[in-house]
């Protein structure tokens, strides 16, 4: 009985306090989309606990400038890392230069993708006009570089003892969308949005179950996060949700820590929905 035990137990469970175990001092992280609202606020909240994070984003300025920001919170906790996820040599790269800063890699957050509001030609229009093109890309940034990132970082993360995979995916991952939040606006969402999300859901399942026990792998799925819609979107979105408004970038902070965390040592393969409610229904 005891070495049934032993062995039912052989991995030791985190211990300690609730502040050590969500101290990420000494860990190392990459942040897809880190230039953008949720990927630099995911970076903010890991540089706070005391991790050092490489930003990886298309956009170059953007991700020196928000170095800039990082840097005047700690210093010498972060570096920019320019990518273009479209490209898979690109995303290839970008992981190696990270775990070579740093010399390891505990953490990655993949939050780059296309949205709802992404300025591609073909992507947010009605559904006749959405063209192939978009549809591809989008898979390529919301779902592909996500298979390459992780199978890239995969060694360096199992050797860290503390891997944690985090994706961002969304409630129209798991939901379809309701057209009527949308009449009569400009807002639009595309077909290839929540495949893509649902995709990268089914993949963080696969990355659960292969890359274990040494890799835990988790998703994150935000509700409509408040980026001045319309009026009449917004009161309508309201209506849906049980906590009566929407979410903002702070929201996903604490699910992030959480997931990156000792505080979730035991947890993989799961889907922590931040939706005030909005799927309960």
């Amino acid at each position: 009985m005891t070495r049934l035990r032993e062995r039912a137990t052989r991995a030791p469970a985190a211990k300690g306090s609730l502040g050590r175990l969500m101290d990420l001092s000494s860990r190392r992280a990459l942040v897809t989309g880190g230039a953008g609202h949720i990927g630099f606020v995911v970076a903010e909240s890991l540089v706070e606990l005391g991790a050092k994070v490489a930003l990886l984003d298309v956009e170059a300025d953007a991700c020196r400038q928000r170095l800039a920001q990082l840097s005047r919170r700690r210093a010498d906790s972060a570096v920019a890392v320019p990518c273009d996820l479209l490209d898979e040599a690109s995303t290839r790269r970008a992981v190696q230069a990270a775990a070579a800063q740093w010399g390891g890699l505990e953490i990655l957050v993949h939050c780059a993708g296309y949205v709802g509001t992404t300025k591609v030609d073909g992507w947010a229009v009605p559904f006749g006009a959405q063209t192939v093109k978009a549809w591809d890309a989008a898979m390529r940034v919301n779902v592909t570089s996500a298979f390459v990132m992780v199978q890239e970082a995969k060694e360096a993360l199992a050797q860290s003892g503390h891997g944690s995979v985090i994706f961002l995916s969304s409630i129209y991952g798991v939901v379809g969308p309701d057209p009527r939040l949308y009449a009569e606006s400009e807002l639009a969402n595309p077909a290839g949005y929540g495949t893509s999300k649902g995709g990268l859901l089914q993949l963080m399942r696969y990355l659960a179950t292969t890359l274990a026990p040494r890799v835990r792998v988790n998703a994150v799925s935000p509700g409509g996060v408040w980026r001045h819609q319309p009026e009449a979107f917004v009161q309508r979105y309201l209506a849906r949700t049980p906590l009566g408004r929407m979410a903002t970038e702070e929201d996903v902070k604490g699910a992030v820590a959480y997931l990156a965390s000792d505080l979730s040592a035991y947890v993989t393969g799961h889907n922590l929905v931040v939706d005030g409610g909005w799927t309960a229904w």
